[in-house]
């Protein structure tokens, strides 16, 4: 089929039990991938590319002395808000049908095109950090430059790693046949996998939606054939997981990287230490946390241990029937306006002007995400919304990070990006509000078991599943350093790091060594899943400070978000009395998901 403007504006999807499902607009952007626009839009970034290189290459040092430095800075904001834009089109059009060759034509031209491009902007970051400290904070003496200070100084904290001139370059160069061609690989060939369950072929997420079903055998189903298919394409996996690591451990190698997720952390904004003591935390927090809950939950089905297939399972007494759309919309939106209007305002934006797309459908991209675009549009949200609770929870999370990317949009294409260690936080805060205002409404003591169960395991998926999920990429990482590892290889470290943190009352059945695959931050990228945990415990400590003090919260609450990639985690945390560096301030967090498990038990 080819790819034309219709393809950027869906029909709304029709469902009995969902209702009317909306598809984003994504006329926004562009009014098609023929459009004119895009093509224009593409020769204006090339020729302001080169146009930026003749004027600036070479210059910078003297452009800061006589404080001109602030016109190229302006320039590259502006390029960069163009560039953004063409990118986040491509990439949304491929994300909702990742198997259409037109589609994915666009995408892969559009990227190589804009490759080229910044391949003229190199050389900005480069001599930037060329520049001596006080010529630069010389120069910071004029306001409008100081205003980009943030900036500056994230693009100088990356000095000891910058390489010569040629040697960056043929980086960006090969880049477009290298990582993210492997990326794409990964992506098309887990969108073309399809999963026989009764002679039926499914998708993955209609597959994977399974492993939530209330009756067990449908659960054991979804297992096997997962299990099937990813132990038919493992060797696929595998290759690219091996090329992907070794990649990075070339990169790593030539930048002087010591640590494996070092490059993570820099990107982060965050101290190795303060990562460390996480990991560390969530690691003796296992018996206490995940080993506790999953042995109550055997004992709740009456069995010693829970197949893997049965480690998501909802409660006999949780709520089996469909979500309409229109109810979780009203849910979330409802949530959000109780704790501040301005939030479930910004939220609604989302619904009312279409920047959500909700239905599942062959090739769409699996799960969810919330994509910022760039300042000069908006964000738009993608679902695979089914009708479970837990996708109710997850609208909530991703219009979290919409309303986040929304307040940061302000400072710009240069400043609104969050770092990963903060971007989690509304996401998770919002989940949070939304849980809280459903199990306030629940009275009846069946109901308030099966939701906070359910709370619970997406507290334990968020934090010790993310957890583990990073010590697996450590160990990976790691032993790619010796040589290429076999899948072997690659299932028995699955199965170790998942034993250890799961725990003895989750028996890890044949076929679950090949689960590894289908996570897609392993590829795409590499460490980012420590994130969601920071993230899960910062929440928890902040809605701690909340409860303790509403007074004046929502307002320190919307500035922490407004800063976007302005401030460190520590200037931002300051106003609510947390530090991460502090030991205690995750055993705050880890310990709020305790207590949840000891009410559960006494409601045994």
């Amino acid at each position: 089929m080819s790819v034309n403007a219709e393809r950027a504006v869906f029909p709304v999807s029709q469902s009995a039990a969902l209702g009317t499902l909306p598809e984003w607009n994504l006329t926004h952007l562009y009014s098609g991938v023929d459009a004119p626009e895009v093509q224009a839009d593409l020769a204006k970034a090339d020729a302001d590319a080169r146009a930026f290189e003749e004027r600036y290459k070479g210059r910078l040092g003297d452009l800061a002395v006589s404080g001109q430095l602030i016109s190229a800075i302006k320039d590259f904001e502006a390029f960069d808000d163009l560039t953004g834009r063409i990118a986040s089109y491509a990439s949304l059009i491929n994300a909702q049908n990742t198997i259409d060759p037109a589609g994915s034509k666009f995408y892969g031209d559009v990227r190589e095109k804009l490759n080229d491009v910044w391949s003229h902007l190199l050389f900005f970051s480069l001599e930037l950090n060329r520049l001596d400290d006080a010529v630069i904070e010389t120069a910071m003496a004029d306001p409008a430059l100081n205003h980009y200070r943030p900036f500056l100084e994230d693009v100088r904290k990356e000095r000891p790693h910058q390489l010569e001139d040629r040697v960056e370059q043929l980086f960006h160069d090969k880049s477009v046949t290298g990582a993210s061609a492997w990326n794409r690989l990964y992506d098309e060939t887990l969108a073309t996998l399809r999963f026989d369950v009764d002679g039926e072929k499914l998708a993955l997420e209609p597959t994977l939606n399974m492993l939530s079903d209330p009756e067990t055998a449908v659960r054991e189903k979804g297992a096997h054939a997962l299990a099937k298919t990813f132990k038919e394409n493992v060797r696929t996996f595998a290759l690219v997981t091996n090329v992907l690591a070794k990649d990075k451990e070339i990169s790593d190698r030539w930048r002087h990287f010591e640590d494996v997720a070092d490059a993570r952390h820099l990107s982060n904004r965050v101290e190795r230490e303060v990562v460390d003591a996480l990991v560390s935390a969530v690691h003796a927090a296992y018996p206490r946390l995940s080993h506790r809950y999953y042995k109550l939950k055997a004992k709740w089905f009456g069995v010693e241990a829970l197949n893997f297939w049965d480690r998501n399972a909802p409660l006999p007494t949780a709520p089996t029937r469909i979500i309409p759309w229109d109810e979780a919309r009203e849910t979330v939106l409802g949530a959000y306006g109780g704790f501040a209007p301005e939030m479930a305002d910004i939220a609604r934006r989302f619904f009312d002007e279409r920047w959500i797309d909700a239905p599942s459908r062959p090739g769409k991209a699996p799960g969810a995400f919330a994509h910022p675009t760039v300042p000069s549009a908006h964000p738009y949200v993608l679902l695979n919304y089914l009708g479970r609770p837990r996708d109710v929870m997850t609208l909530a999370h991703e219009l979290g990070h919409g309303v986040h990317q929304v307040l940061a949009a302000p400072n710009g294409a240069l400043m609104a990006p969050t770092p990963l260690t903060l971007a989690e936080t509304a996401s998770v805060f919002g989940e949070m509000l939304t849980f809280r205002a459903l199990l306030k409404q629940t009275a009846e003591p069946a109901q308030r078991k099966a939701m906070l169960a359910s709370k619970v395991e997406d507290m334990l998926n968020t934090v010790v599943r993310q957890i583990a999920f990073y010590t697996f990429e450590r160990r990976v990482h790691e032993e790619r350093r010796k040589g290429e590892l076999t899948s072997d290889r690659i299932n028995e470290i699955w199965l170790g790091v998942q034993g250890d943190s799961l725990g003895p009352a989750i028996t890890l059945n044949d076929g679950y060594e090949v689960f590894w695959t289908y996570i897609p931050h392993f590829i795409h990228s590499p460490f980012y899943v420590y994130a969601y945990a920071f993230g899960d415990c910062l929440v928890n400590s902040l809605y701690a400070v909340y409860e303790g003090a509403a007074d004046g919260f929502a307002e320190r609450y919307f500035k922490l978000l407004s800063a976007g990639g302005t401030k460190h985690h520590s200037e931002v945390l300051a106003p609510f009395g947390l530090d991460a560096s502090d030991p205690a301030f995750w055993q705050t967090g880890l310990g709020l998901i305790e207590r949840m498990i000891a009410e559960l038990e006494t409601l045994d």
